[in-house]
């Protein structure tokens, strides 16, 4: 009996990844999928935080995914050996602090080692030239086959035919007839191909995977580590800067401030960790202060906390401080005004 020719595919959640799989199943190949969580990903349980868009199930794209296909997923965490690939990039950042090209090489090289230890003839991705600006030029695309060492073990079905061949194409595993030449970044085609194969409700073409490519919350990154003077970085600080209303007033502290019921929620489970502040005159959010804050920055963050409760128009509000050590206070203060909170505050 010949050998089950196996791929494993790069499944980020999106539509190109679903129909670049979906290409090789047809061909009877046998494919597994693998996400890789850089701590950075949009997908995962921060989809559920907030409580917008209640009347949507909440899902993990990637899962999702795998699950219209009917393969399996494997996850795998590469936090600690992503930092290298964000503080240095061989190829720079992006518009924001996106090192979309050093990260796809790492990504492809990860797939490739995983393939090595699984017996895997070899990776598909779902990239298309012309779609992203940095890593998914003409130009660039051997440059991520050189540097991961997957040469011509990588498959991009959605494009291969605007591509040199690769093994599988050689060994005959896929016939090349059956892949296909898109370009561009429009979406049209892999949208009609979507229709075709009666997938429906799949991630926002284009949407994006990762939070680097997101310039709010790269700024709130580059803030982090200014004001830390590090570029240090844990797990639970990437959360955070997901979640909530960044203030900060000056160089010694900033505010968190939940915008809605799924973010206080969130920010609770940290309230042992962080200074923190919530009105009790009124009903309003709780706020996270990071930090060394002295009493009359207190003293502020109690007014900025004031100005998002529901006593907003009062004269004064009532604001509980839990500074983590047995100490309370408790500070009767006015509200900030709109025009009063300095817009180069907010990260």
């Amino acid at each position: 009996m010949s050998k089950q020719i196996k791929a494993v595919s790069l499944i980020s959640g999106g539509l190109d990844s679903l129909l670049s799989t979906k290409l090789m199943l047809e061909q009877g190949i046998h494919v597994e999928g693998i996400n890789f969580f850089t701590g950075f990903c949009v997908e995962g349980h921060t989809h559920a935080i907030r409580k917008q868009k209640s009347d949507k199930q909440k899902r993990n794209n990637a899962l999702w995914v795998a699950e219209q296909l009917g393969i399996k997923l494997h996850i795998i965490d590469v936090i600690e050996e992503y930092r290298d690939v964000l503080l240095n990039p061989k190829h720079g950042y992006g518009k924001n602090m996106n090192p979309c090209l050093d990260c796809k090489s790492f990504m492809v090289k990860k797939a490739k080692q995983w393939a090595e230890e699984n017996d895997f003839d070899f990776i598909i991705t779902g990239e298309v030239i012309g779609q992203r600006p940095m890593s998914q030029r003409k130009d660039t695309m051997p440059v991520v086959q050189a540097e991961s060492g997957a040469d011509d073990l990588l498959l991009r079905p959605l494009c291969a035919q605007h591509l040199p061949e690769t093994k599988a194409e050689h060994e005959g595993w896929v016939d090349r007839e059956k892949l296909l030449g898109f370009s561009g970044r429009t979406r049209k085609p892999q949208m009609a191909l979507a229709k075709k194969y009666g997938f429906k409700d799949y991630a926002t073409p284009a949407g994006g995977c990762c939070f680097l490519t997101d310039k709010q919350y790269s700024d709130k990154l580059v803030d982090m580590w200014q004001a830390r003077g590090s570029r240090e970085y844990q797990l639970d600080d990437l959360m955070m800067l997901k979640v909530g209303r960044h203030i900060r007033p000056n160089n010694r502290f900033k505010l968190i401030v939940a915008r809605e019921e799924g973010e206080v929620k969130f920010l609770e489970g940290y309230r042992n960790q962080y200074f923190n502040l919530y009105p009790v005159s009124c009903n309003g959010p709780l706020a996270l202060i990071d930090g060394e804050p002295t009493q009359d920055d207190l003293h502020l963050a109690a007014r900025v906390l004031a100005r998002y409760s529901q006593g907003r128009e009062d004269d004064s509000v009532d604001v509980e401080i839990n500074l983590n050590n047995g100490v309370m206070q408790k500070l009767s203060v006015a509200p900030f005004k709109n025009d009063e909170i300095d817009k180069s505050w907010l990260v």
